[in-house]
């Protein structure tokens, strides 16, 4: 299966390290609407496993921009 571009699935988002929370999961749904993005504020715990069709967003949580805080990526 290949992403919009015709070229591979896109994985990981690097270029929204920095961005606000909100236009940083807007992109990853146009990028992969075949996944689920989740929110959380960054240092949340979460359950240990690999889904393919999930991006966690790590937002810092004391930042009133909400800036992505970690590189989002499938898993």
């Amino acid at each position: 299966m290949s992403g919009g571009n015709n070229g591979p699935e896109k994985v990981e988002w690097p270029e929204l390290l920095g961005v606000p929370a909100t236009p940083a999961v807007s992109k990853i749904r146009r990028d992969r609407p075949d996944v689920t993005v989740v929110v959380l504020p960054d240092q949340t715990p979460v359950p240990i496993g690999f889904n393919s069709k999930r991006v966690r967003v790590f937002y810092d949580s004391q930042q009133p921009e909400a800036l992505v805080a970690n590189i989002p990526m499938v898993g």
